[in-house]
């Protein structure tokens, strides 16, 4: 595989929302350029400098899924590190606010190139048997009653 060079050779923020309802959580499968499969994980997407965190995870959900949402506690951090790949994730829990789920787009990437592939709600009790990313998060998600008693990177 070829790298990206989107997201190759440089630093990357990465915010995303974990939006649990009814024992489920709503995931994205995307192709990753990192591992050229497709993995499960809670949307979200990069940090444009300048834009405070909250927003563009507003913006990266609303994106993605066609929610809009209420952005809450930071829950979980994660760096992923392998070359040429560098991203640092921050996760936070949101609510629901207004519309109905459905799979969007990656703005910054040509029809060709889109990541994206499929937005379900999955059981948290199955996220272990998924292709799921970062797996640090699912024993969190599994545990969300108990999430703050988790430490967040």
């Amino acid at each position: 595989m070829v790298a990206d060079q989107t997201f190759t050779n440089k630093l990357r923020v990465r915010i995303c929302g974990v939006l649990i309802q009814n024992d489920e959580v709503l995931l994205a499968q995307i192709h990753s350029p990192i591992t050229d499969k497709l993995v499960w994980m809670p949307p979200g997407g990069g940090l444009t400098f300048g834009e405070p965190m909250k927003d563009c995870l507003k913006r990266e959900f609303k994106e993605e899924t066609n929610l809009s949402v209420e952005v809450h506690e930071l829950v979980h951090v994660n760096e992923l590190l392998r070359q040429p790949y560098h991203a640092v994730e921050c996760f936070f829990e949101v609510k629901k606010t207004s519309g109905t789920e459905k799979l969007g787009k990656d703005p910054e990437l040509s029809w060709d190139r889109q990541l994206l592939h499929d937005l379900q709600w999955m059981p948290v009790d199955k996220l272990s048997e998924l292709d799921f990313a970062p797996s640090s998060l699912i024993e969190k998600i599994q545990n969300w009653d108990r999430r703050f008693n988790y430490p967040v990177f």
